[in-house]
């Protein structure tokens, strides 16, 4: 396989709303550029890039594959993109290797929450994008009443390079608008005619919008344009790329994928308008001292990579999908990654899930290796001479947690193993183990997220698993002050227990412990017991059994005996005397406190801050967010939000979302608290 240089690659995601089409299309470039020669269908389950049994089972893509084709000397990597916001990771970490972008929408059914989402996505990461209108073959579409909804919806930029010919089933063709040409299709090769009847004048409006859309790129350009001068072609090609490149301009294409309709043209826009992974700004690493550097999609620069999708495969094993950001990777090279050298043993190039060795791969490609070992999702790749590490990319936090409980003891030492190979290829999920609560909790982007990763562990691996209800980990505190004595005394004959100390329980910052005590009634050797015996007293609080903060214990006084006095009994009596005093300190029970920022459209603030206010939310602020969206940031008790991704989505019709991290702890309200306690004793005792 030819080694392609970086001004001949293009590195293309497929975003949209589920079920509009995505992989479909990918299927249909693969197949009219001869990568099969029998189309696959996603209802047959035999296309390239849906290749996993759930995929399959779902029709739906969960995870990024990547298909490359060849057209016009040139290497398209095309990235077919999970629709669903369940994987969002997939779309995060492949946004990181791509220059361009298709939004591909369902123009049967126009633009949906899904498009607006990807869309917005795209816009906040500066990724040049196409809109593609697909299945313009289906009965009823009016591509005219679509292009209105997508101006109104995602911005007067919208550009058409492209207008149908034929309805429904008829749909055979369309008039490329740039070149003023009529695009006729036969679903394995296309031909250009000439524009001509009541499509003329349609097609003359757009095309004359586009070159007023181009002049406005270039002084030089615009002052041609109002000068009366007609715009030369290359002149034309030229402003449209700049404006692509930009986001100034967003051309707007039909197809079909099911007739293979406007995929020629597809890829020669790809091409002519798209960038190259050479174009755009440079990419910015750190060096082994932590000093910025520059590398340069050049061949000739040193060579680095990155990691933006792994893949476990039952039989190729850890499968990491990387973006060669400058330089050269050959099989037998040595890379430094992970502050280790390893050898390249072999390379590839991957298609869906098949793996093609390649001897080489240059700057701006997409390739495989197998292997590596303790290499991650956001890992860097570099020549061992010119060490550098790319920032790591920033998936989602987990927002909604589930407890699960393993069913068969035998399947306890298989667990982590399965864990850590799902985290591995879906950085959204998070694990945690609970000290306290004793549960295993499985975290994720949404509810039904959480639920497919729990179907994993269960199908894939074998592991039978109940889900319970999580629980929340509440706290202990005080108040007042409160001093008790505590005796620890046994004395029946042979080697006695003698610990008599008087504590004073004061609330504080941090749980700490200090001495005030004159006269040596207590000796400084037992100190540290007595301080041992208070932390672990605070472990378990009398009121609930939940751990103890924000306390102080103060040693003021005691009593020791020279011979049955030691270091087990004072640690006892620290125990006793916390206990005896915390009636007297006013305890109270702490509930964890989130700091969530949810993110939803204008029309849907009134629906959110009325749920949150029965949540009993604070709110802290109401900012201006991304495009046009507003930011509600609100500090809420956890025990609250353990539902809040699903209501959310019910509440935004899908649209909105939101991030939680820990804020602190603060006091549940009294007409709560009898039912804290309640529902939490048993699991304490």
């Amino acid at each position: 396989m030819a080694r392609y240089n970086s001004k001949n690659i293009r590195n293309i995601a497929f975003l949209g709303h589920q079920s509009s089409g995505k992989t479909s299309i990918v299927e249909s470039l693969y197949f009219v550029t001869g990568g099969t020669t029998s189309k696959g269908e996603v209802e047959k389950k035999t296309t390239v890039s849906d290749y996993l049994a759930d995929e399959q089972k779902k029709l739906s893509s969960i995870q990024t594959a990547v298909v490359p084709v060849y057209h016009n000397d040139h290497k398209i990597n095309l990235l077919d993109l999970p629709g669903s916001d369940d994987f969002a990771g997939e779309t995060i970490g492949a946004l990181a290797a791509v220059k361009g972008a298709i939004l591909v929408i369902d123009g049967s059914v126009g633009v949906q929450v899904g498009t607006v989402k990807s869309f917005n996505t795209l816009r906040r990461r500066g990724v040049p994008t196409f809109i593609l209108v697909n299945k313009m073959d289906k009965e009823g579409v009016d591509f005219d009443k679509v292009l209105d909804e997508i101006k109104e919806k995602l911005g007067k930029n919208v550009i058409p390079f492209g207008y149908p010919l034929g309805h429904s089933a008829k749909f055979d063709g369309f008039v490329n608008v740039v070149d003023m040409v009529a695009v006729k299709d036969d679903g394995s090769h296309s031909k250009n005619e000439e524009v001509f009847g009541d499509k003329l004048a349609k097609a003359q409006e757009l095309h004359d919008a586009i070159i007023e859309a181009v002049a406005g790129e270039e002084d030089e350009l615009l002052e041609k344009y109002f000068g009366g001068e007609e715009l030369t072609k290359e002149e034309i090609n030229r402003g449209l790329r700049t404006g692509v490149l930009k986001g100034d301009l967003i051309p707007v294409l039909v197809g079909s994928a099911l007739k293979n309709v406007g995929m020629h043209t597809l890829l020669d826009m790809i091409i002519n308008y798209m960038p190259s992974p050479a174009d755009l700004k440079p990419l910015e690493a750190k060096d082994e001292a932590g000093n910025k550097v520059i590398r340069e999609t050049k061949e000739d620069a040193p060579f680095s990579a990155y990691v933006f999708k792994t893949i476990v495969d039952p039989y190729a094993g850890v499968i990491s999908l990387l973006k060669i950001n400058s330089g050269v990777l050959k099989v037998g090279d040595d890379v430094s990654v992970n502050d280790s050298t390893q050898r390249v043993g072999t390379l590839y190039v991957m298609t869906g899930k098949n793996l093609a060795p390649v001897q080489e791969l240059a700057a701006g490609d997409i390739g495989a290796l197998t292997r590596f070992e303790n290499v991650q999702t956001g890992a860097t790749f570099s020549s061992p001479k010119n060490v550098v590490n790319y920032d790591p990319i920033k998936f989602p936090s987990a927002v909604i947690f589930k407890a699960i409980e393993i069913k068969n003891k035998n399947d306890e030492a298989k667990i982590g193993g399965a864990l850590a190979k799902i985290q591995l290829e879906d950085p959204t999920v998070e694990v945690k183990r609970n000290p306290e609560t004793k549960q295993l909790l499985i975290g994720g982007v949404s509810d039904s997220h959480v639920d497919y990763v729990i179907e994993k562990i269960k199908g894939l691996y074998k592991i039978d698993v109940d889900v319970v209800p999580m629980k929340v980990v509440y706290r202990e505190s005080i108040k007042k002050i409160g001093q008790a004595e505590g005796r620890h005394v046994k004395q029946s004959g042979g080697s006695g227990q003698y610990g008599v100390v008087v504590m004073r329980f004061e609330p504080a910052e941090e749980n700490c412990f200090a001495e005030e005590v004159f006269g040596g009634s207590v000796p400084k050797n037992f100190f540290p017991a007595v301080e041992k015996g208070f932390f672990e007293a605070v472990k378990s609080g009398p009121k609930a059994g939940f751990p103890v903060i924000g306390v102080k214990a103060v040693l003021v006084d005691g009593k020791y005996h020279p011979v049955d006095s030691n270091e087990a009994a004072f640690k006892m009596a620290a125990i006793l005397a916390f206990k005896n005093a915390y009636d007297k300190c006013d305890p109270i029970i702490l509930e964890p406190i989130m700091r969530i920022r949810v993110n939803v459209e204008q029309r849907f603030v009134g629906d959110v801050m009325s749920d949150l206010n029965t949540r009993r939310a604070r709110i802290q602020n109401i900012l201006e967010g991304e495009h046009g969206n507003q930011e509600i940031e609100a500090l809420v008790p956890e025990a609250e939000i353990l539902d809040y991704a699903t209501n959310l989505k019910s509440i935004t019709q899908s649209s909105g979302y939101f991030s939680r991290e820990f804020e602190n702890y603060e006091q549940v309200p009294s007409f709560l608290v009898d039912k804290v306690v309640r529902e939490n004793k048993i699991t304490n005792n």
